[in-house]
C-alpha cells in the first residue's frame, strides 16, 4: 500500500484523479491531507475542516472485475468500513445514512465521496474521498456535523485513526472483489438511518411526504414504503431526508 502524505492541497480526490491521468496508480494508493482548500462533499458541496485537526483522504480503487450494475457495493464497503472503524474507538449510536453519510448520535461525522472512471460502460478505477471530522469541535454555520472528540470527550491520534479505516477497508474491499454482495448489503440495511421508521422526505420538487425506509436495492437506489403499501424507489438527486 502507498501512502502519500500531503501539507496542503486542493482536493485529495482531485489530486488522485491527477495523478490517475499522469501515471499508472497501483491499487489502494492512498493520499492523506492535513488540510484542503477545496475539499468537495455530495451533489457539489464543500466539506469544511480545520488544519490538521481531521482525517482527510483518498484511495485509489482499481475495480476492472466489478459489474457496473453492482458499482453500489463499493459504497456500501466503504460506509462499512468507517463505520467499523468507528467502533472499535468507541465512539457510539453509529449509523449509516444513505448512501454513504456517517452519524453519530443523529450528526454527521464523516462524509464519502466516490467518484468511478467509466469506459465503455465498463468501471476501471475508483477514487474514493473520505472526511472524517476527528478532533475539531466547532462547525461554523453546521450545526449538524459533530466529532469523534466531541461525541466522546476524547482527543485522538490520526495516523491511529487513518490505519484502523484502512485496514477495516481491506477487509470490507475483498468482500467486494468475491462478489459478496448480500453479506455487505445485510450489514449495510442493518445500520442504516431511520430503517423501519416513519420518516419525512422532500422531493425535487419541494413537496413532502412520509414513508419508510425499508432498505437499497442492488443498484443503489433507495427503498421507500409510502402510501398504499407502494415501495418506490429514489435515486440521491430525486430525494431528501428531513428526519
Amino acid at each position: 500500500m502507498r501512502i502519500i502524505k500531503l501539507n496542503a492541497i486542493d482536493s485529495t480526490n482531485s489530486f488522485l484523479r491527477q495523478l490517475s491521468a499522469e501515471e499508472s496508480v497501483d491499487d489502494f494508493t492512498v493520499v492523506v491531507a492535513n488540510y484542503q482548500t477545496d475539499g468537495r462533499g455530495q451533489m457539489g458541496t464543500q466539506w469544511q475542516s480545520q488544519n490538521e485537526k481531521n482525517l482527510m483522504f483518498s484511495v485509489f480503487k482499481d475495480i476492472k472485475g466489478l459489474d457496473v450494475r453492482s458499482h453500489f457495493s463499493l459504497s456500501m464497503a466503504v460506509s462499512l468500513a468507517v463505520f467499523e472503524a468507528l467502533k472499535v474507538f468507541q465512539i457510539n449510536s453509529l449509523k449509516i445514512k444513505w448512501p454513504n453519510d456517517i452519524l453519530s448520535e443523529q450528526k454527521k461525522i464523516c462524509g464519502i465521496l466516490i467518484e468511478n472512471v467509466i469506459k465503455q460502460n465498463k468501471l476501471q478505477s475508483s477514487i474514493i474521498g473520505v472526511g472524517l471530522n476527528v478532533n475539531q469541535t466547532h462547525f461554523n454555520d453546521l450545526p449538524n456535523a459533530t466529532s469523534m472528540r466531541s461525541v466522546s470527550g476524547e482527543k485522538f491520534d490520526r495516523e491511529y485513526v487513518l490505519q484502523e479505516i484502512l485496514k477495516q477497508l481491506t477487509y470490507y474491499f475483498s468482500l467486494v472483489n468475491s462478489k459478496s454482495y448480500h453479506i455487505l448489503k445485510n450489514a449495510y440495511e442493518t445500520n442504516l438511518f431511520r430503517k423501519d421508521k416513519p420518516s419525512t422526505f422532500k422531493d425535487t420538487n419541494g413537496n413532502l411526504f412520509s414513508g419508510y425506509i425499508k432498505g437499497v436495492s442492488s443498484s443503489g437506489h433507495l427503498k421507500v414504503l409510502v402510501e398504499d403499501g407502494i415501495i418506490k424507489l429514489f435515486e440521491l438527486k430525486d430525494v431528501q431526508l428531513l428526519f
